[in-house]
């Protein structure tokens, strides 16, 4: 367990998408008083002592720093400590470890974790060509590498050994967006079948675009506190039990092996080891579904089933709504979208109302431990969170 006890006692999300209305501190301000707007409990301003801030491309985007007074700033914060967290896609996930530490550690009892980011304010192409910015800094890195490029040598690698075929990456695809529908907060709300998936424009042999996540404006925040004074703010706490954090190469040519991902199965270990529990313990996990085939590297990276049963798996219907495992009940990222410093901190939302009986239509049933998974580059950094209900 983590520490003396870390609790989960508020969430918020805006809606994801293509907010063309809403600016980056819209979406901060727009987050918080939907926190503050909770009637449960005695969740005021001034009971929150410290922030962190999960933002990603802020500065490469919007060209100018971001820090933690970007969050002080809009939600009139100061003179409070802000900490801003940027761990490539997992810096939601990073940050609300760090905070989860800080209250374990005894500094303070009630903190805020929001995760921003505003992608769509550029155009798709100028987008990635940010994004690739941040790829490497190393003189001998190709600098056209893109992230479908390093998922695509997973795929084609799954494919040659037989482990995957083209159409179970598709189904992946069908199945978050038919998860993706039944949530209000997703960016892509509409089915897709197998056949729209193979016959979308491609990306990157053999990934389409129905086989990547969009590029996405969005914002989800959490409140964090002291267990013991969890029943102050709400009835139903949530604890968060254990969190892993493991980094790899991202680099192709230096990966011993394609096809698995050690920082992600290193992440997941830790954080098993550190909960107490197995794989099968878990009720419903969000996973870092970039890409279809991150979701199928997931579910044996993190010993949902055995190494190459992923395709059997997700054939089982195990990780559908009403499986055994259903996994991304929110959309995943492939529907609800990535807006990359917010996507960890909305997974743990996700995990947080499925564990509290509050996720409507996507509800699975008698959920009690909920995992979240969180990838930033090919396996670069990942952070693994388990959350139980109290």
């Amino acid at each position: 367990m983590i520490g003396s006890g870390v609790s989960i006692v508020a969430a918020s999300m805006v809606r994801f998408g293509e907010r063309f209305e809403s600016s980056y501190e819209d979406l901060m301000v727009d987050v918080w008083n939907a926190l503050l707007a909770d009637p449960e409990g005695d969740l005021t301003p001034d009971r929150v002592e410290a922030a962190w801030l999960s933002t990603a491309l802020g500065g490469l985007i919007r060209r100018e720093a971001v820090t933690g007074a970007s969050l002080a700033d809009p939600l009139n914060f100061y003179p409070r400590p802000v900490t801003r967290i940027e761990n490539a896609c997992a810096g939601g996930s990073d940050a609300i470890r760090n905070a989860a530490f800080a209250i374990a550690a005894g500094i303070y009892d009630v903190v805020l974790v929001l995760g921003v980011e505003k992608m769509r304010d550029l155009p798709t192409k100028a987008s990635l060509i940010a994004q690739r910015g941040t790829m490497s800094h190393l003189w001998w890195h190709p600098r056209g590498a893109t992230s479908p490029y390093l998922f695509g040598q997973h795929a084609t690698v799954m494919m040659e050994q037989g482990r995957i075929t083209r159409e179970d990456m598709a189904l992946v695809s069908v199945k978050n967006h038919d998860h993706g529908v039944l949530n209000p907060n997703a960016f892509m709300r509409k089915p897709v079948t197998v056949e729209q998936v193979l016959a979308s424009p491609p990306i990157c042999e053999p990934l389409t675009v129905l086989d990547c996540c969009p590029t996405t404006d969005g914002a989800a925040a959490l409140i964090l506190c002291r267990s013991e004074l969890a029943h102050q703010f709400t009835s139903a706490p949530v604890e968060l039990v254990a969190t892993g954090l493991a980094t790899d190469t991202m680099y192709s040519h230096t990966k011993p092996i394609f096809g698995e991902q050690a920082g992600p199965t290193r992440a997941a270990l830790d954080a098993y080891k550190m909960a107490g529990i197995a794989p099968s313990d878990i009720d419903v996990a969000e996973l870092h579904d970039c890409f279809t085939v991150a979701e199928l590297l997931a579910y044996e990276d993190l010993g949902f089933c055995e190494r190459g049963g992923a395709s059997a798996w997700l054939r089982s219907g195990a990780p559908s709504l009403g499986g055994s495992l259903p996994c991304n009940p929110s959309g995943g990222l492939l529907s609800k979208g990535h807006p990359i410093g917010a996507t960890g901190v909305a997974q743990l939302c996700e995990i947080f109302w499925q564990l509290r009986g509050e996720a409507g239509e996507r509800q699975v049933e008698g959920a009690r431990i909920g995992l979240t998974h969180n990838v930033g580059g090919n396996g670069q950094v990942t952070c693994v969170n388990i959350a139980q209900r109290m």
